[in-house]
């Protein structure tokens, strides 16, 4: 007689990376697709000389499998785990690549690691420290370091946006002498995870930044922290399946639609349905609301 209880399946997301040395990535590449297959996973990893990044996601007991599997290798057994709520659907496949940079800026000799993470980055911030700053100093610049269309969403309030599409462009972007007057000044680089700050750091403070901060742990553990009750303001892009994310019902809306202007934080590719240019559409304008009204 079997007990009539029914395994619901809850699905979880997880979003990390790892700044280590790692002499042999394509043998880390082998193991980190073994894992992922043996627990039913998508996602996306990158694995470098540099360390590892990567975004998986599945049912929440082999989501757990994997990460044991993940720290049982010495060099990974401290690396940092976000958590959220997935829907089952999130990536369409799984992606476990070798690059010569987990986050590409295009600078790959100016990455120095070594087992403590990323050698000659900015300070790190705790959110509550993030905040201790902001209140003690009045000259604090906040920059993104994400793409345009991330901070349309979501971003930091009266935070500078970079002119950039990728981040193959921050380094032309930075050169170009619009910041130069930041050089002297204290400057907080912020991303989603915290990984495209830690590099983008580096990258300012070889190029004269003076004092630069990167927000520890992204926007994700600021949002865990402070929900929308501090200095962010709107959604938050993820590079899954649901695109945008809030940490709270009290989220506000920053964004508009493209098309008409309204309130929204929807994105949809347009005007191709199965391109690849993510552009901010409302529901009532939205091309496949005609499709899905039998229009």
């Amino acid at each position: 007689m079997t007990s009539g209880i029914i395994a619901v399946s809850i699905p979880k997301i997880v979003l990390f990376y790892l700044f280590t040395p790692l002499p042999d990535p394509e043998a880390i590449r082998l193991w980190q697709h073994s894992v992922c297959e043996a627990n039913n996973l998508t996602g996306r990893i990158i694995i470098s000389p540099h360390g590892i990044n990567g975004t998986v996601g599945g049912d929440i007991d082999d989501v757990k499998r994997y990460i044991r599997a993940t720290r049982s290798y010495e060099p990974f057994r401290t690396i940092d785990i976000k958590w959220s709520d997935g829907t089952g659907n999130d990536f369409p496949r799984l992606s476990v690549k070798v690059r010569p940079e987990i986050v590409t800026f295009g600078a790959p000799d100016e990455i120095k690691v070594d087992s403590t993470g990323i050698i000659g980055g900015g300070t790190r911030l705790k959110p509550e420290e993030l905040h201790d700053l902001v209140s003690t100093r009045d000259d604090v610049t906040f920059f993104d370091g994400r793409n345009a269309l991330e901070a349309k969403v979501g971003k930091f309030r009266d935070a500078i946006v970079p002119d950039v599409e990728t981040t193959r462009d921050f380094i032309s972007e930075i050169e170009s002498g619009k910041y130069d007057h930041l050089k002297d000044k204290p400057v907080v680089t912020y991303c989603t995870g915290g990984i495209r700050c830690e590099v983008l750091s580096v990258l300012m403070r070889n190029r004269g930044f003076s004092e630069v901060y990167q927000l520890h742990g992204g926007i994700v553990r600021y949002g865990e922290t402070f929900r929308d009750e501090g200095l962010w303001e709107g959604a938050l892009y993820v590079f899954d399946g649901r695109l945008t994310t809030t940490f709270s019902n009290k989220a506000k809306v920053i964004s508009t639609c493209e098309l008409c202007d309204a309130p929204t934080r929807r994105l949809e590719n347009y005007p191709d349905p199965e391109g690849r240019n993510l552009t901010l559409i409302c529901e009532e304008c939205s091309p496949t609301r005609a499709v899905t009204n039998g229009v």
